[in-house]
């Protein structure tokens, strides 16, 4: 690099601070909305467990088994149960959202269990609100399963002389051992935090540089900015944003995983690697991105609306292979495809960079394609 190219970038560094503190559209987005965003979306999930989710109970057995079963259900951190005499005002209470369900224990329950009877104890939920209906179905529905095994290996051994390991295998031929692996808890906030914050690390700075350019664009300030040369004037204005979202990333991994309580497993060395590789990916996309507008206001408007269809191709929130092709191909121009990919696996399951090499050369390769195709973009511009 030439002595003459330093204080060039170093110029044009100043020149885009400058800027950004004179343009509150670029100031709000860069510098409010990142954390703005991050402790907005991040608190709605900081408490990643449902507990003490009200229940209402209706117990027409009124047996040692139904006392034993409500006594363990309201034993679980997760429910709260409130007995009610009928089942007509069970439901009227749910239907007001008093409570998210009601269990229902028949009269006979425990007479047709001892007897190896089929036996139906009644829940529903409401489901109108997705985490507590499937948080207070999975513990209900295992507490229900472990007390009937119970109950059955208990007559099996009485009846049959056998011996507790025996009867076992007769109550439980096949016996389910279920851990969760890196998400133990099976959190639906563990699971969207990590890539929620990635996102909105990527959505700011491509909004926020995208409009920067489109606004050289409006004013007529582009050639100006291109006279000291196209790569250049591209890393001179991206080098801020560098800076910036560097930081950006730094504080979220910090201080935003420790106050929402998400595990860090991975070495954070390697993960800074990685923001790094995807800022400088960033860069060259949001310019190439914000010299196709000549207005400001109509690239802010697109690219905000980019958000969500981005998360959804991105292959996080459902599997990855089930999106149609085209979409696929899509998905594989976006940096937040194999990011996410490496990132989730750094996070959440300890992996290394090493064992992630294939998304991590899809990322480099988006760099080189992105910073060809801006540079090019530029050239064309500043001859026209």
């Amino acid at each position: 690099m030439s002595k003459k190219s330093g204080p060039s970038l170093i110029k044009l560094f100043l020149r885009e601070t400058s800027l950004v503190a004179k343009d509150h559209s670029l100031l709000l987005t860069l510098l409010i909305a990142p954390l703005l965003y991050a402790f907005f979306y991040g608190s709605i999930y900081i408490n990643k467990e449902e507990e003490n989710v009200k229940l209402a109970v209706v117990d027409d057995d009124q047996s040692r088994l139904s006392r034993l079963l409500q006594q363990n259900i309201d034993n679980s951190p997760m429910v709260e149960l409130i007995h009610f005499p009928n089942l007509e005002e069970a439901k009227e209470y749910m239907y007001q959202g008093v409570c998210q369900g009601y269990l229902y224990i028949p009269k006979g329950t425990q007479t047709n269990l001892l007897s190896l009877k089929q036996s139906n104890v009644v829940l529903a939920v409401n489901a109108a609100r997705f985490l507590p209906s499937s948080d207070l179905l999975m513990s209900v529905q295992q507490i229900c399963l472990t007390i009937g095994a119970g109950v059955r290996l208990q007559y099996i051994e009485k009846t049959e002389g056998l011996s507790t390991a025996m009867a076992t295998q007769n109550v439980m031929p096949i016996s389910l051992d279920y851990r969760p692996l890196f998400n133990e808890r099976s959190s639906y906030g563990a699971f969207l935090l990590p890539a929620l914050l990635a996102l909105i690390l990527q959505q700011t700075l491509l909004i926020g540089l995208s409009e920067s350019v489109a606004g050289e664009r409006q004013h007529g300030t582009f050639k100006e900015w291109l006279s000291g040369g196209v790569s250049t004037a591209i890393w001179g204005k991206g080098l801020f944003y560098l800076f910036v979202f560097g930081a950006y990333g730094f504080f979220f991994l910090n201080v935003n995983f420790k106050l929402l309580g998400l595990p860090m497993r991975g070495s954070g060395f390697q993960l800074g690697i990685l923001v790094f590789v995807l800022l400088l990916t960033l860069i060259p996309m949001a310019q190439f991105i914000g010299s196709l507008f000549k207005s400001q206001l109509l690239c802010l408007q697109i690219m905000a609306f980019s958000t969500y269809p981005i998360f959804l191709i991105t292959g996080y929130t459902w599997p990855f292979e089930s999106l149609p092709l085209v979409v696929q191909w899509l998905s594989m121009l976006l940096p937040t495809t194999p990011f996410i990919k490496v990132y989730t696996a750094i996070v959440q399951s300890g992996a290394s960079l090493s064992s992630q090499m294939g998304p991590v050369l899809h990322l480099l390769v988006l760099w080189l394609f992105y910073s060809s195709i801006c540079y090019l973009r530029f050239r064309k511009l500043s001859t026209s």
